[in-house]
């Protein structure tokens, strides 16, 4: 098959081919499933990499959406906005103290670029230090700051003061962080580098050592924010709560959205101007992040992580093939004794979709929060069918 027909078949015709598709073509969704256009189903684990928090279309942020569309679609920062502030407030009364103010943005990295910037401006200071494994998006800064290569390759000529130190060692981040140090930005768990977390002492020695040479501790929650986790954040978690935390994904349900949480201190320091974007903070993102927020609380779904994790956990531990299962929440890396491509292929054609990884032999679970225990069990039971 030529390459025009290969692009075709899969939809791509017209559109620059940035991604390696997986072979279907998604029509509509509902909860944890969605469908292609022939018809059949499939369980999402994989959200459209995290985002579908609360389930594909769920009613709520689906009405939450069109209700603001119908009334006011758009409008800039240069207005205040009722649903701007209620969606703030609803994310800040989650937040732990002194994380108290929220600017929104349109993604992960654009958050993440803001985040350095209030750090470097908070502290008069230059540089960044981050870690092996981790991974902030692909605009300038951020990919600079990725710890894993391919991707500071791919963003060459990278931004100028990046450093890099093994994540979970706290003596290499120590003999790093000198003077010329704004931010220590990291992913409290490192995603897509095979799904790895460090131990409640590190975070604690990252705030210790933050706090003691005046730099500003960053957590990037693209993935472990609204709920993921089991918590609606990991900030506050082994009692560590940074000076900023950058979200995304799953903070509107699907529709493009991004923040930057920032401390009572930093606010304080900010001047109208500094900061903008255009399309951040509109009524449409934030209707849908409102809804958001108002179907994990009424659903009970920090507590359904949870329990489902649980179970995910459990099931897997029992299955041959599986080496260990690392993560939080619905945020799992499943490492197997084999590639995992193969076995991705294998659900996928029995009617299932879970991610892969940066390593080889991890595959990652990132499904909706509303995910239920009889649909966790359909997987567990597919997947000692492969394995």
């Amino acid at each position: 098959m030529s390459r025009a027909a290969q692009a075709s078949e899969t939809g791509m015709a017209s559109e620059l081919p940035t991604y390696t598709r997986w072979p279907i073509t998604l029509a509509r969704g509902e909860g944890s499933t969605v469908w292609d256009e022939a018809g059949k189903g499939y369980l999402d684990l994989y959200g459209g990499h995290a985002v579908a928090s609360t389930g594909h279309a769920h009613p709520e942020v689906v009405r939450a959406i069109s209700e603001q569309a119908k009334t006011l679609l758009f409008y800039s920062n240069v207005v205040g906005l009722g649903i701007r502030t209620r969606a703030a407030d609803a994310i800040a009364r989650h937040a732990p103290a002194p994380l108290s103010k929220v600017f929104f943005v349109n993604s992960g990295t654009e958050a993440n670029e803001n985040a350095m910037r209030l750090a470097r401006r908070a502290t008069g200071r230059t540089d960044v230090l981050s870690f092996h494994g981790g991974f902030h998006g692909r605009t300038a800064d951020a990919i600079s700051a990725a710890g894993l290569e391919k991707y500071r390759a791919l963003g060459e000529p990278n931004v100028p003061g990046h450093r890099l130190a093994p994540f979970g060692d706290l003596g290499a981040a120590d003999a790093l962080l000198d003077g010329r140090v704004a931010a220590v930005l990291l992913e409290p768990i490192q995603s897509l580098a095979g799904v790895l977390t460090a131990a409640p002492e590190y975070f604690h020695g990252l705030r210790r050592l933050c706090d003691g040479r005046g730099a500003k501790l960053i957590y990037d929650e693209v993935q472990t924010g609204f709920g993921r986790t089991g918590t609606f954040f990991f900030a506050g978690r082994h009692g560590v709560v940074p000076d900023l935390v950058t979200l995304a994904k799953g903070i509107a349900s699907g529709v493009p959205m991004g923040a930057v949480l920032v401390s009572e201190e930093i606010a304080a320091g900010v001047k109208p101007e500094e900061y903008g974007t255009t399309f951040g903070g509109g009524p449409l993102a934030c209707a849908a992040a409102e809804a958001t927020v108002r179907v994990i609380e009424s659903e009970g779904l920090l507590e359904n992580v949870r329990r489902g994790s649980e179970r995910l956990r459990a099931g897997l531990a029992k299955l041959p093939g599986v080496r260990e299962v690392r993560g939080e929440g619905f945020l799992l890396g499943i490492v197997l004794d084999r590639p995992g491509k193969p076995v991705r292929e294998a659900l996928m054609a029995r009617g299932i979709l879970v991610g892969g990884s940066d390593l080889p032999d991890v595959l990652r679970l990132l499904p909706p929060l509303v995910l239920r225990e009889e649909e966790i069990d359909r997987f567990l039971a597919a997947m000692g069918e492969v394995l």
